[in-house]
């Protein structure tokens, strides 16, 4: 019901702006109505990010849900806690200036500060939907210093080791550090072993070999998936 309805809307919101663009082009010179037509659809692209930032509160953690294949499905096949919660990224959002922004750590570009609308266009590019969680009541009072503590990590390049440093960050290590004051997360032993079959993942172990590297199997560690299922956390729904 919830999908016709939603592709009941678009069907009038597409029938919508094809009678305008049509009413509009029989009523002014053709020059200026292109003009007009396409400050509205630009309009219209702008106010998007926005309603869907109407679901957000300072602070809270945006997750991103796992690609099935690659370093991606790799990551999730040792660390998948919960059948409901499936991610491989996480960042923190913040309002400034009446604009939102996530702040995060991604092999593109390290510890970053991304407008919101950026951050969820380079998701949607992969095929991967973005998941609000928020810190239950009790723990509201830790946003100000982890906004504090992420904002002064800008600028770390990313950790593609996964072996915890203090030059560089990975995505959770990234979100992990920026509460670590107020121990909303902790730490936890790394594995990398398949539980399908009991033994290193064979994508971790030639991930490892290739930098000559040992796996860091039972090194302190976080990832998504555990960050998603701290008990202080309540989820809120797809962003």
């Amino acid at each position: 019901m919830k999908h016709s309805l939603k592709k009941s809307k678009e069907s009038v919101l597409n029938n919508t702006m094809i009678n305008f663009k049509q009413n509009l082009f029989q009523k002014v010179p053709k020059a200026l109505a292109y003009v007009i037509f396409f400050s509205v659809i630009m309009l219209l692209q702008q106010c998007a990010p926005q309603a869907k930032s109407g679901k957000l509160k300072n602070g809270d953690l945006l997750f991103v849900t796992a690609k099935e294949t690659g370093l991606s499905g790799a990551i999730n096949n040792v660390t998948q806690k919960q059948k409901e919660a499936s991610f491989d990224h996480i960042g923190i959002v913040e309002k400034e200036n009446n604009h939102w922004y996530v702040l995060h750590a991604a092999p593109k570009g390290g510890s970053q500060k991304q407008e919101l609308q950026y951050f969820l266009a380079d998701q949607a590019d992969d095929g991967q939907k973005v998941i609000i969680y928020r810190l239950k009541p009790e723990y509201q009072t830790s946003i100000p210093i982890a906004l504090k503590k992420a904002e002064s990590m800008i600028g770390k390049p990313y950790n593609f080791n996964y072996i915890l440093d203090e030059n560089s960050y990975y995505c959770s290590d990234y979100i992990e550090r920026a509460f670590r004051d107020d121990h909303i997360f902790k730490l936890e032993p790394m594995t990398f072993i398949d539980p399908k079959t009991g033994k290193t993942n064979d994508f971790w172990t030639e991930f490892y070999k290739k930098k000559n590297l040992k796996v860091p199997e039972g090194e302190p560690g976080c990832n998504p998936n555990g960050l998603a299922a701290s008990e202080k956390l309540e989820r809120v729904g797809e962003l």
